[in-house]
């Protein structure tokens, strides 16, 4: 598994690309990216800034990304997510798994992702045309979450 925070912007189809690299034995490649939206509701974004804890978030990352991936059979594991001012059409963070089949490695893309919504320890502060505000996870994040730890279907 790797995690990481990084401050600049990253090309998710590089990055997938190097991540893939030499994996003759894993049949799939699954894959998320998010990106900052230039849209909330009726308001402009101009920005969105993502704040952490270093070292202490890096960490709690990659925890989340092992444990993802000990409850799915995949191989390998990526999570890259920035940090700092990201800007409408910016991707803000890549998850991806390699497997041999594409059921795991898929399952274990969306847990990522949804225990990354909920669980990481990243701060989010939209900046629109009418202020900033902070994003929380929704409920529909955290129900997400609590149908996978129970093991439920989506």
């Amino acid at each position: 598994m790797r995690a990481a925070l990084v401050t600049r912007a990253f090309d998710a189809c590089a990055e997938l690309a190097a991540f893939a690299r030499g994996r003759a034995n894993d049949g799939a490649l699954a894959s998320f990216v998010g990106y900052c939206r230039g849209q909330h509701g009726e308001e402009a974004v101009s920005a969105l800034e993502l704040t952490h804890y270093p070292g202490f978030s890096d960490e709690a990352i990659l925890r989340i990304g092992e444990r993802c991936a000990a409850r799915h059979a995949i191989n390998a594991g990526l999570i890259l997510h920035r940090t700092g001012v990201v800007f409408p059409g910016d991707a803000i963070v890549l998850v991806a798994a390699l497997s041999p089949h594409r059921a795991d490695a898929l399952a274990a893309v969306e847990e990522m992702i949804d225990a990354l919504k909920t669980d990481a320890p990243l701060w989010k502060r939209e900046i629109t045309t009418a202020g900033m505000r902070w994003i929380e996870p929704t409920t529909s994040d955290w129900s997400r979450r609590a149908r996978q730890e129970e093991g439920s279907p989506r």
